[in-house]
C-alpha cells in the first residue's frame, strides 16, 4: 500500500528541476509516490522527467497535452494518488533530506486531517523562515476556529499547499482539488475550504520545505493577464463562505482579504502592461461592488487610511455592465 503520495507539478523549469528531483530521491521510501506532472513544458524539462521517471524510486510521469495552469496540474496528481496521504511540491522548489518521513511520523502520531508547517523563502542567496501565524505547536484543533480574527493574518493567509500533509480522507470528501484553470491565487479557495470543512489540524514546527522566490518565470513576478485570476479565486471565496452556516462570522475575513489583496495590486500596479493595467481597476471595482456592501464597508472602516482612500476610490469607478455581473 502507498502510505504517501507526493504531488509535483512542472512547467518550463529545467534550471530548477534536477535540484527538486535530487531532494525527492533524498525523500524516497518504499511505499512513497511521487506523482510528476509535466504541464506541457517546452523546455528540457520534459527529458528531464522522462529520466527521472526511470531513476526516481516511487516516481510516476504524468502528461499534459496543453498547458493547464498549476491548479489543474495538482488536480491532475490528485486524480491518480493511491497515497493514504498527499502532499505537494512545486517543480522549482527542494526538500531537506528525510523531511516527509519526519512529517508523516508527526501527521500520524496527531491523528488529525491535516497538518501545516513552516518553511524556508529562498530569494537568490537570500534565506528567511516564515511560520504558520498560529502560535500553538503539536497540538490539535478546529481548523475552522482558527479562520479569525478579521483584522489579524490567520491559518487561512498563509495558504501554501506544499506547506502541509493531508489525509486522504478529505481526497475522498472532495476537498483538496483546486479549482480547474486557476493560474494564480489558487491556493486561496482551496485554503478556505480546506479549513471550514476539515475536521481536524494542527501546527507543527517542522522546517523542510525550501521555497524559491524571484524564479523570472513564475507568475508572481509576470504582469500580464494571468495574475488577474485572484479575482475569480477570490470571487469563490466570497461565494462559499457565504454559503457558509457562520458566514456572518466568517465574511468580514474573507472581504477584508478580498480587499488587502486588491489595494496590494493596485500599489504595484505599474509592473502590469497598460492594457492589464486597466483591466485590473476595471475587475477589481467590479469585484468590490458584488460583494456584500454593509460588510464591505466595515472592512474598508477597519483599514488604514492609505488602502482604504484607495479603495473607496476604487468603489466610485464606473463599470461596464458586462463586466459587473
Amino acid at each position: 500500500m502507498v502510505k504517501l503520495s507526493v504531488i509535483v507539478p512542472f512547467y518550463n523549469v529545467q534550471t530548477y528541476a534536477p535540484d527538486t528531483l535530487k531532494s525527492l530521491a533524498a525523500n524516497a521510501r518504499e511505499d512513497f509516490e511521487f506523482l510528476l506532472v509535466d504541464d506541457c513544458s517546452r523546455d528540457e524539462t520534459p527529458e528531464i522527467l522522462t529520466r527521472a521517471e526511470r531513476e526516481l524510486p516511487g516516481a510516476r510521469l504524468l502528461r499534459h497535452s496543453q498547458n493547464g495552469g498549476l491548479a489543474t496540474a495538482r488536480n491532475t496528481g490528485l486524480d491518480e494518488a493511491r497515497g493514504e496521504y498527499v502532499t505537494f511540491l512545486d517543480g522549482d522548489d527542494w526538500l531537506a533530506p528525510g523531511y516527509y518521513p519526519q512529517l508523516l511520523s508527526m501527521i500520524e502520531e496527531l491523528g488529525c486531517d491535516f497538518v501545516r508547517t513552516d518553511h524556508v523563502q529562498c530569494t537568490a542567496r537570500a534565506r528567511s523562515v516564515h511560520r504558520v501565524p498560529h502560535g500553538r505547536r503539536g497540538v490539535v484543533m478546529d481548523p475552522r476556529e482558527v479562520i479569525l480574527p478579521a483584522d489579524r493574518s490567520t491559518s487561512v493567509d498563509y495558504a501554501f499547499a506544499w506547506a502541509g500533509m493531508y489525509h486522504r480522507r478529505l481526497l475522498d470528501d472532495g476537498v483538496l482539488h483546486f479549482k480547474d484553470g486557476l493560474r494564480t491565487a489558487e491556493d486561496r479557495p482551496w485554503i478556505w475550504r480546506l479549513h471550514r470543512e476539515a475536521k481536524s489540524m494542527a501546527v507543527v514546527g517542522l522546517l523542510g520545505v525550501f521555497y524559491r522566490r524571484g524564479v523570472a518565470s513564475s507568475l508572481t513576478q509576470i504582469g500580464d493577464v494571468r495574475q488577474l485570476d485572484f479575482i475569480r479565486a477570490f470571487d469563490q471565496v466570497i461565494e462559499e463562505t457565504a454559503q457558509d452556516r457562520a458566514a456572518d462570522l466568517l465574511l468580514p475575513k474573507a472581504v477584508r482579504t478580498y480587499c488587502a489583496i486588491i489595494s496590494h495590486h493596485l500599489g504595484s500596479i505599474e509592473r502590469f502592461e497598460p492594457q492589464v493595467a486597466r483591466k485590473l481597476r476595471t475587475m477589481s471595482a467590479a469585484a468590490m461592488k458584488r460583494m456584500p456592501q454593509d460588510v464591505l464597508k466595515e472592512a474598508l472602516d477597519s483599514m488604514d487610511v492609505q488602502r482604504a482612500s484607495r479603495l473607496r476610490r476604487l468603489r466610485r469607478r464606473p463599470v461596464p455592465a458586462e463586466v459587473a455581473a
